[in-house]
């Protein structure tokens, strides 16, 4: 399994130590990349296996990430060498700067689905590119599946909603949702997170706002709005059922106005309330007509009263329906 039928070299190779262990940087192309590697399935009948299945769909997510071109980074493969890769410095000048002479294969502990895209994208372009990898000369079986472990138990992602943040410039929505958040005239400025991370105040989160956004965008006359036009729309609408409920709307926890579930099932029928502002054959809504219909609202938006019982989306799809009607309805 983790034998090679030739000898390959890899040069440009940079030996360093983390925490005593001997480790090495560089990379390889693709193609031989795809050789020098092997990876330990959990089912491994030494008991030293610990790799679940891969996904096909992931792999194919990242070669299409690949297909965008330049802009399409990644982050290093993480291997162990096993003792089967050997370093020699080009000189004693530099001790630490050199080749690698890989007579077995390394095993792969954090990277299958970028190796699986990679392998996918190279066969379909008929192309080769260059795989970062940091590998350490020699771990045994036990500290490979520890450090598997912890890599995949201990780290923790971004979060949606800073991941939103981050791909504002390229993503309408996520561009409104953080100009929602981070304007002093928007209702959700004082009770908004960035991060996702909720505090005292602050219970709406920027995945939230995303989410809701998107509901109240669906309809395709609405969604092809420019990033712009999409803001004033969702800053006129939201923030006029604030000014109408301005304390239901800062106090949470007496309150389920700003509850996700009731968030929701506004901007569901914020959606047909908007279409209704839009004249026939034009391109653009009607702003002072949103506040007209949102005006129609009456609601008891109390944690005690009849919305207390009100949970998820089928929950919201209910209200959503009374809220249209009141709107709408002359």
């Amino acid at each position: 399994m983790n034998l090679l039928p030739n000898q390959i070299v890899i040069e440009n190779v940079l030996q360093c130590k983390m925490r005593g262990k001997v480790a090495y940087q560089s990379h390889f192309p693709a193609s031989v990349g795809i050789q020098l590697i092997y990876v330990k399935p959990y089912d491994l009948p030494s008991g030293k296996g610990y790799q679940r299945p891969v996904d096909s769909k992931r792999c194919e997510d990242f070669a299409d990430y690949l297909s965008k071109g330049e802009d399409a980074l990644f982050t290093p493969t993480l291997l162990n060498a096993a003792s089967n890769w050997e370093f020699a410095c080009y000189d004693r000048q530099r001790p630490s700067y050199g080749r690698l002479f890989c007579k077995g294969k390394a095993s792969l502990m954090d990277g299958q689905h970028r190796m699986g895209g990679i392998e996918k994208y190279t066969r379909v372009t008929n192309s080769d590119l260059n795989v970062p990898f940091l590998a350490f000369h020699s771990l045994d079986e036990d500290e490979e599946v520890k450090l598997f472990d912890t890599i995949n138990t201990k780290a923790k992602g971004i979060g949606p909603s800073l991941s939103k943040f981050l791909r504002r410039d390229s993503d309408d929505i996520s561009w409104v949702a953080t100009e929602l958040m981070v304007r002093k005239e928007s209702p959700f400025y004082n009770i908004g997170s960035i991060i996702g991370k909720r505090s005292k105040g602050r219970h709406i989160t920027l995945q939230n706002v995303y989410r809701t956004l998107h509901l109240l965008t669906a309809d395709y006359r609405i969604s092809s709005l420019s990033k712009e036009e999409k803001l004033a729309v969702a800053m006129i609408y939201y923030d006029t059922i604030r000014q109408m409920y301005n304390s239901e709307w800062s106090d949470y926890k007496e309150f389920r106005l700003t509850h996700i579930v009731c968030l929701d099932a506004l901007s569901i029928a914020g959606n047909h309330v908007l279409l209704k502002c839009m004249a026939e054959g034009k391109k653009h809504v009607d702003l002072t007509a949103i506040k007209r219909y949102v005006r129609r609202l009456s609601l008891d938006w109390s944690s005690q009263g009849p919305l207390k019982y009100l949970k998820g989306m089928s929950g919201s799809r209910t209200l959503a329906t009374d809220l249209k009607e009141q709107m709408l309805t002359a």
